[in-house]
């Protein structure tokens, strides 16, 4: 692989196939019926899918397509063609947001759109600087109606990192966006070796790995101290070419369930919140949908796992929770002022005492917040 260059992760194209089941075992073992059956399905949030394109025409997501863009030289170089000529990135884009239309198959946020971002060729090639391209024109684009990009899905990566493609990973967040990626097929599913890829293994980056359907480490997945979470990516079935469908196999298959199920936290916490969500926000509320599954004698792993109550104690149900921590946020908040407050009063004109009873404040505040981060698990309570 050359420096410069991006690639697909190595997949494997089992059979093209038709769907047997609506939705596919793979959804379901998620949990996404679950957040059907609540309301939340996606509605308004847009998933930027940067792949080899898509194909706009598939019954299954000629309807969840809100734009796109080429950053490739195919098509003519037509900015506006972002049609795909490999299979890939319909393949993605259908498990993330295949539509509920009574037909085929169903993605995990059947009503999220996507933004289709073409940076890969029909070789599943591409640079690393249309990479960062369409990243950065994730972050800086607005829909017809305002809306703006919350998720970026990676089915891709390199070996080599690069400062401008971390660079641009750190404006996604900065910006409130999640951005979800695939940690790689070079595994041995070793839990005990790393192996790695890049923007996956950015610690600002939701890394992905992949599970069988016996929830075991698939054999190709790349593991790492930097994976989040794992997702099934062993013979999922979704969108393909000529309007059809096939069976694939990687972490490039994991990534998009994760892409999905964060669409859907987006939906039901920002409803309940009432104002949009921080990326930390995002990512605590996407670990606390996981299960742990003890891997070897002291490692563990986290599969995603919609049905999965939040961790937080609960008065009076769901609605009350999701208020009574945002009401510990706030608190937070405050408490933080009030220690800056104390400390802008430590000035060389105080007296010893009343230096001895400001910093007694200041200690008190700072416990305080810590508590409060601790309650609310935005830090481990190690």
């Amino acid at each position: 692989m050359k420096k410069n260059e991006v690639n697909l992760l190595p997949i494997n194209l089992l059979e093209i196939t038709s769907p047997e089941e609506n939705p596919p075992s793979n959804i379901i073992d998620i949990g996404s019926q679950y957040k059907w059956s609540r309301g939340y399905t996606g509605k308004g949030v847009v998933v930027a899918v940067i792949d080899t394109g898509c194909e706009t025409n598939h019954p299954d997501l000629k309807d969840r397509i809100i734009g796109g863009y080429n950053f490739t030289e195919e098509h003519g170089g037509d900015i506006s063609m972002f049609e795909d000529t490999n299979g890939h990135g319909t393949h993605v884009a259908g498990i993330i947001a295949g539509s509920i239309n009574g037909k085929e198959i169903v993605g995990v946020a059947p009503n999220a759109k996507l933004l289709i971002l073409k940076v890969l060729d029909q070789f599943g090639s591409g640079s690393i600087n249309s990479l960062v391209e369409a990243i950065h024109y994730a972050v800086d684009w607005r829909g017809p109606a305002g809306e703006r990009v919350k998720i970026i899905s990676l089915s891709l990566g390199s070996k080599n990192p690069s400062s401008d493609l971390y660079d641009a990973v750190k404006r996604a967040v900065a910006h409130d966006i999640s951005v979800v990626a695939a940690s790689g097929n070079d595994g041995d599913g070793n839990i005990e070796t790393n192996e790695y890829r890049y923007p996956g293994a950015y610690k600002e980056v939701i890394e992905v790995g992949a599970i069988n359907k016996l929830n075991e480490i698939a054999y190709f997945s790349n593991t790492n101290e930097s994976v989040d979470l794992y997702a099934p990516g062993v013979k999922i079935n979704s969108a393909y070419l000529k309007n059809g469908y096939a069976v694939l196999s990687g972490t490039s298959m994991a990534t998009p369930h994760v892409a999905g199920a964060i669409a859907l936290l987006i939906e039901e916490y920002e409803g309940l919140f009432r104002r949009e969500l921080k990326e930390i926000e995002i990512y605590q509320l996407l670990m606390e949908h996981t299960t742990p599954i003890k891997v070897s004698r002291n490692k563990e792993i986290y599969l995603l796992n919609l049905e999965k109550k939040p961790n937080s104690k609960r008065e009076g149900g769901k609605e009350m929770e999701t208020r009574n921590r945002e009401m510990l946020l706030k608190c937070f908040c405050e408490a933080r002022r009030t220690q800056a407050f104390f400390t802008k009063c430590l000035d060389e004109n105080s007296s010893n005492e009343e230096r001895e009873f400001l910093l007694e404040l200041v200690k008190e505040s700072a416990r305080t917040s810590n508590k409060i981060m601790k309650f609310c698990g935005i830090i481990s309570n190690e």
